[in-house]
C-alpha cells in the first residue's frame, strides 16, 4: 500500500516520522530524543515535533522553486557582484578543533566556492589532536591566499580560538562560521548587496536551515527583523552573523566564560553600542547549520554549559543597560530565557476598562477573576455599559458600582466598540490602561503585573498576552499582518505545552499588533495616536490599526506569554459571520486595506518567505514577499 494513499492524520503522521528519522541520523537516535521529549514536555511536546519535521517535509520542493541557483542565475549574480561600489572585503573567521575531515573540507568548498570574491578565511586551530585537521587546512591554504591559518599550541576553548582567528581579519566585515557548516554560495554577495543598501549597517543577519548527517537540508528558520525582546530570549542573530570588524574590536572581542553562547554575547554587547536601524536582517537562508551528535543545532542537552552562557549574557546585557529584570530558562534543557521586568515602584494605578451589555454570568466570572486572581493591587475597574436591559445584570452592575475600585459608566448610544474605550479612556486616572474584554477570565495572579512591567519600559506601546480558549488551545499569540486578510494571530490553536515555531510560542518577542480583548498601554501612548478609531474601525480591526499607530510614532508592540488568559471568544457579542455585522466586517477590512496597503504585507515581526493567506501562518509560502536574490 502506498503511504500517500492513506488519509490524512495517517499519512502526515508517517511523514513526520519518516522526517524525524532522516534529520536525527536513524531510528535510535529519534526514539532516544522522543523520549527526553515526554520527560520534559508530555505527549503534546513529542506531537510538536512531528508537526514540524512534517512542515519541513516539503522544503526540498520549496528549495528546488525558490532557492536554488543554476549557471544562468549564477552568471547573472557575477555580473551583478561586477557593478557593486566600494566592495567590502569580509573576513570569515573559524575556530577549528578535531571536525570530521568530510565536514571540514566542505565548510571550505562552501567558503571557495562564493560567488563575492572579496573575502579572506580566518581560521584558527584549536590544538586539534586528529591529524587530519592541520593537513587539510594546510592544504587549502596553499591553493588559496585568501585562506589564512593558524595555529594554538594548547587548546583554549573557542571564545580564545575565535579571538585567534580574529586577529588575523583585515577585512571591513566579519562573518561567523563554525569549522563544520556551510554558507550559501551567494551569501556573502547578498551581504555585500544588504551593506550598499543599507550603508549605515554595522550588524547583519540572516535566515538558516540545518543539515541533516546525510547533507539534506531541513528544518529553515525564516526569522523576523531585529528583535531586541526576542533576542533576550533566544539568540535570533545567528546565523549567518555579519559585524563590523572595528565594532567587534571595539567591544572586546569573544569573552571566555560565555563559551556555547558566545555570539549571542557578543551581539548582545555590539547591539548596545548602534541604532537599531544599524541592524539589518536578511531574510535568505544563507546558513547551513549542521545536525551532528555533539551540536546544539541538535539539541541543547548536547553542551549543558551552554545555557548557562546564554543566561550570563543576557543578565549582564540587561544589567549593563540599566534595566532590571528577573532571567530563567524557560525549560530545564533549553537555552531559551523567560525575561520579566518587575514593575516599578510605586505601581502605577492600571485602569481597566471593559466594555458590556447584559451576559450577568459572564461579566461576573470576568470582574470576580480579576478582582480575586489578579494580584496587582494598585486598579480601578471601569464598566462600560453599553445599553443592558438584562435584570439580572442590571443588579449586578448597580453592586460592581458600589464597590471602592469599580465604576459602571452607562453608556445607550449604538455599539461601537472604540467609541466605548475611547470615552471610558478619558474617563480614567490610571496612568496605563488595559482594554479587557468581558469574556476574559483571570487564573493567572501575574499576568498583570507581567504586562505592566513591560509596557512601562522604553520604547514599549501596546502589550498584549497569551489569551488560551476553555479547551487549553491558544487562542491569540500576538497578531500578524495578512495582506487582503488585514491580520491573524499566530499560534492559532498551539496546545499549552507546544513551543511554536522556533520556539515562539513561548518566548516575549516584538509584534505589529495585539489584540484588544487584552492590550495595556500607557495612557499618554493611547492619547498621543489619537485612542482606537471611532470613524472608521468601530468594531473591527480598531486594535490593530491603533497598534500600527504606535508603530508610526516609533513604539514597539510586545506579545508576553508569561502572561495568561482564559478568552471565552465572542460570547457576549457572537460572531461577525452572517448578515449586516459580516458587510460591516468587510467595509473595515477594505478601510484598513486602503489605509495601510503595503504594511499589511510586509510585517517586520514575520518573514516573507512564510505564508500569510488565511491564517497559516509559520508555513512556507507557494509565493514568496521577496526575489530570490533580493
Amino acid at each position: 500500500m502506498r503511504w500517500s494513499s492513506v488519509p490524512g492524520s495517517a499519512y502526515r503522521a508517517w511523514r513526520a516520522a519518516h522526517q524525524a528519522v532522516r534529520s536525527r541520523g536513524g531510528v535510535l537516535p529519534v526514539a532516544r530524543a522522543a523520549m527526553g521529549v515526554i520527560r520534559r514536555q508530555g505527549l503534546g511536546g513529542v506531537r510538536s515535533l512531528l508537526s514540524r519535521a512534517a512542515r519541513t517535509d516539503d522544503y526540498g520542493a520549496w528549495i528546488a522553486r525558490f532557492d536554488t541557483i543554476d549557471e544562468a542565475s549564477r552568471a547573472s549574480l557575477r555580473d551583478k557582484v561586477a557593478q557593486l561600489k566600494g566592495r567590502p572585503r569580509i573576513s570569515i573567521v573559524v575556530p577549528v578543533f578535531n571536525p570530521r575531515a568530510e565536514h571540514l573540507r566542505d565548510m571550505l568548498e562552501s567558503v571557495l566556492a562564493q560567488i563575492y570574491p572579496d573575502w579572506e578565511l580566518c581560521l584558527c586551530d584549536d590544538a586539534s589532536t586528529e591529524p587530519h585537521v592541520a593537513e587539510i587546512l594546510a592544504q587549502y591554504a596553499a591553493a588559496d591566499t585568501r585562506i589564512k591559518t593558524m595555529r594554538r599550541d594548547v587548546n583554549g576553548h573557542i571564545c580564545v580560538a575565535s579571538n585567534d582567528a580574529l586577529a588575523l581579519a583585515t577585512g571591513d566585515y566579519v562573518a561567523l562560521l563554525d569549522h563544520d557548516d556551510r554558507l550559501a554560495e551567494h551569501a556573502l554577495y547578498l551581504i555585500a548587496r544588504y551593506l550598499q543598501l543599507h550603508p549605515q549597517a554595522k550588524l547583519l543577519y540572516s535566515d538558516e536551515d540545518k543539515l541533516t548527517p546525510d547533507g539534506e537540508r531541513i528544518e529553515p528558520y525564516f526569522k523576523p527583523d531585529w528583535d531586541p525582546i526576542l533576542m533576550l530570549g533566544q539568540n535570533m542573530f545567528s546565523h549567518l552573523g555579519v559585524i563590523s570588524t572595528a565594532l567587534v574590536r571595539e567591544v572586546g572581542g569573544f569573552r571566555a566564560g560565555f563559551e556555547g553562547s558566545q555570539d549571542h554575547d557578543l551581539v548582545l554587547r555590539c547591539a548596545e553600542e548602534v541604532d537599531a536601524s544599524a541592524i539589518v536582517h536578511i531574510p535568505h537562508v544563507l546558513y547551513h547549520w549542521r545536525i551532528s551528535e555533539q551540536s546544539t543545532a541538535r539539541e541543547v542537552a548536547a553542551k549543558p554549559y551552554v545555557r548557562e552562557a546564554a543566561k550570563r549574557a543576557v543578565k549582564e546585557h540587561l544589567e549593563r543597560t540599566g534595566r532590571i529584570a528577573d532571567v530563567d530558562w524557560l525549560r530545564p534543557t533549553s537555552s531559551m530565557l523567560r525575561v520579566v521586568f518587575p514593575v516599578q515602584q510605586p505601581q502605577p494605578l492600571v485602569s481597566v476598562i471593559i466594555p458590556t451589555r447584559d451576559k450577568p454570568d459572564l461579566l461576573a466570572q470576568c470582574i470576580d477573576s480579576l478582582s480575586q486572581r489578579t494580584r496587582y493591587a494598585n486598579i480601578e475597574i471601569l464598566i462600560v455599559d453599553n445599553g443592558s436591559t438584562d435584570a439580572r445584570a442590571l443588579a449586578l452592575l448597580s453592586a460592581y458600582d458600589a464597590k471602592e475600585n469599580c465604576r459602571v459608566i452607562r453608556d445607550d448610544s449604538p455599539f461601537n466598540y472604540s467609541a466605548l474605550n475611547n470615552r471610558a479612556a478619558a474617563l480614567a486616572r490610571g496612568a496605563v490602561l488595559c482594554l479587557l474584554n468581558n469574556d476574559i477570565e483571570s487564573r493567572d495572579p501575574e499576568w498583570l503585573s507581567i504586562l505592566c512591567g513591560y509596557a512601562m519600559q522604553p520604547g514599549i506601546g501596546a502589550v498584549g498576552c497569551a489569551l488560551w480558549y476553555p479547551n487549553e488551545r491558544l487562542q491569540h499569540g500576538g497578531v500578524a499582518l495578512a495582506g487582503d486578510d488585514v491580520a491573524g494571530h499566530l499560534h492559532h490553536m498551539l496546545g499549552r505545552d507546544e513551543a511554536g515555531y522556533f520556539g515562539r510560542a513561548l518566548l516575549a518577542q516584538q509584534v505589529s499588533a495585539v489584540t484588544g480583548a487584552c492590550l495595556v498601554v500607557r495612557k499618554a501612548l493611547f492619547e498621543q495616536v489619537g485612542g482606537l478609531d471611532e470613524e472608521n474601525l468601530g468594531i473591527a480591526y480598531n486594535d490593530i490599526d491603533f497598534c500600527l499607530k504606535l508603530n508610526m510614532e516609533g513604539y514597539r508592540n510586545v506579545y508576553v506569554p508569561y502572561a495568561n488568559l482564559y478568552h471565552h471568544e465572542s460570547a457576549s457579542r457572537g460572531a461577525d459571520r452572517t448578515g449586516e455585522r459580516a458587510a460591516r466586517l468587510n467595509r473595515e477590512a477594505a478601510w484598513m486595506r486602503q489605509r495601510w496597503g503595503k504594511r499589511l504585507v510586509s510585517d517586520p515581526a514575520y518573514n516573507p518567505n512564510l505564508e500569510i493567506d488565511g491564517g497559516q501562518f509559520f508555513r512556507l509560502s507557494e509565493s514568496p514577499r521577496i526575489g530570490q536574490f533580493d
